[in-house]
């Protein structure tokens, strides 16, 4: 009896590791987000298997999650794989792990490709420390407020996207962390069109919105610098002294300066009692 989640191939199959093989082999049963595209890895990697094939996918995976764990317990041993790269990584799997621990099940992870890091080390970009965020929010409101939230994240960070919604999100990225923030597009890893196209935001915004974007998108943008949440105070603070010197009260320039930086107004007044603290 055991829970083995297994790293599958980005697109490359000759990155199915021998162990991925052994475990398809082994399991009673196989929890695939997509069974064609499973059985079509298994061709390609010359494995054969006599476990039973569970779809296991985003609409079903509460349901799919007790039944795999009343499995579980009645002794069977089941393989969790995504279409590519780690389970549970923006993919299902992760209540079924943290079910299977709670309830004292063997659990395992066999390693392998993955997107997050492949792109960050073809990105150029630092690796030290990186944040990885998952998909975008699809809404533009939504994923603004997103980015905003991490304006002064100075980790790199990593996101998925949907091919065509990258103008949109790289648009919106430059907006909030600036044109000339750095950062790479990772299409198609691994695969026969592989390509990294690496740039300020502004510059990856305009090849977005001029080329046909297809594939696997896995976009990394730099973080910010050291001193940037407390300079953007101060240019804040600067800012809403300019409105009250032009006669403006203290409420009328906290939103003015709110709209003009694309943020809430209570940050811009939160600046501003934190500087009134230090010059009175």
């Amino acid at each position: 009896m055991a829970l083995i989640l297994a790293a599958t191939p980005l697109g490359n199959v000759g990155d199915a590791s021998a162990r991925l093989k052994t475990a398809i082999e082994e399991a009673t049963i196989i929890a695939a987000e997509d069974s064609r595209r499973f059985h079509r890895l298994c061709s390609d990697i010359e494995v054969t298997f006599t476990a039973r094939v569970l779809s296991f996918f985003e609409g079903n995976e509460e349901d799919r999650t007790r039944e795999l764990l009343d499995e579980l317990s009645a002794g069977a041993t089941v393989l969790v794989v995504s279409d590519a790269g780690m389970p549970t990584i923006s993919d299902p799997g992760f209540r079924l792990m943290r079910d299977a621990i709670k309830n004292g099940i063997e659990v395992r992870v066999i390693p392998g490709p993955s997107a997050v890091t492949m792109a960050v080390a073809l990105s150029g970009l630092p690796t030290d420390r990186f944040t990885f965020e998952g998909f975008t929010p699809r809404a533009s409101g939504a994923r603004l407020a997103s980015f905003e939230k991490l304006r002064h994240e100075e980790r790199t960070m990593v996101f998925f996207e949907a091919p065509h919604r990258l103008g949109d999100s790289l648009g919106d990225a430059a907006g909030v962390f600036g044109g000339e923030r750095r950062g790479a597009i990772c299409r198609e890893m691994t695969k026969r069109y592989e390509e990294t196209i690496r740039g300020t935001l502004s510059e990856l915004s305009t090849w977005a919105d001029s080329n046909e974007v297809l594939g696997e998108i896995t976009l990394v943008v730099e973080g910010a610098s050291a001193d940037s949440a407390s300079l953007s105070a101060d240019e804040m603070v600067a800012r809403v002294r300019e409105f009250e010197g032009a006669g403006m009260d203290r409420k009328g320039a906290i939103a003015s300066v709110a709209q003009e930086f694309g943020i809430a107004k209570r940050i811009v007044y939160a600046a501003v009692v934190d500087a009134n603290k230090i010059n009175p």
